[in-house]
Order: C-alpha cells, then sequence, then structure tokens
C-alpha cells in the first residue's frame, strides 16, 4: 500500500479541489492507502477557517475535513505564511500580531513548507489538488 501526502490549494468553496481532496483521501483511506498529512496552500488554507457557514444544503468542507482528521489521526497543516495573507490566524498567531481575534480552528496547525518536505520525504506520491 501506498503513503501519500495530500496538498490542497484550492479554496474551501470556490473550486472544486478541496471536495476532490477530500474524497480522494477517504477513497485512499478505504483502499488501505495511508495518508501522511494534509498540506493546505495558497487559497486552500480557507479550509481552516472555522467560520465559514455553508448552506444547510451544502456540504460543510471545514467539519468533514475535522471528521477525517479525527478518525484517522492525520494532521491537517496550514502554511502559516499563506494562512496570515489570507487572513486565516491561529490564537498563537493572532496574539503574536496584535489581533484581537483568531479564526482557524484548532484541529489544523500552523506549519512551514518544512512539514511539507518533510511529508514528501516520508510519502511514497505528493497528490496536489
Amino acid at each position: 500500500m501506498s503513503k501519500f501526502i495530500i496538498q490542497v490549494n484550492g479554496s474551501v468553496y470556490g473550486s472544486t479541489a478541496s471536495f476532490r481532496a477530500l474524497a480522494f483521501c477517504q477513497s485512499a483511506l478505504a483502499n488501505g492507502h495511508q495518508i501522511i498529512n494534509v498540506f493546505f496552500y495558497q487559497d486552500g488554507v480557507t479550509n481552516s477557517n472555522a467560520l465559514t457557514c455553508p448552506a444547510s444544503d451544502e456540504i460543510d468542507m471545514h467539519s468533514n475535513w475535522q471528521s477525517l482528521s479525527l478518525k484517522h489521526t492525520i494532521p491537517l497543516i496550514n502554511c502559516v505564511s499563506a494562512a496570515l495573507r489570507r487572513g486565516v490566524l491561529s490564537q498563537q498567531d493572532a496574539t503574536e500580531n496584535g489581533k484581537p481575534q483568531w479564526n482557524s480552528s484548532d484541529a489544523f496547525t500552523m506549519g512551514g513548507l518544512g512539514e511539507l518536505v518533510v511529508g514528501i520525504e516520508q510519502a511514497d506520491r505528493l497528490i496536489s489538488f
């Protein structure tokens, strides 16, 4: 079986990248493969925004990513630079930057491209969406 690292570059809504990445992860896991981590980069960091409120007839991608992570112990890593530029802040980032609020869910951790590189070294394949 293969070990994958998944890179999500598309926004939580506005592109199908996040949905396709999640579906790939679910299928890979169901077939016995391993997901080392999911790295959110560029507009993909918007997936961690805990303030997204999809309509009741839409898929809640934020909650689905959290569920996948919890169920399969898969780290969800945001590129901190991309997140800060897009107004997605963890509690620590908000404090360090003098902001009164944060909006990144605790299920997502902030990291750098180093985490992506380490994941690539451990994985058999990098799949980007």
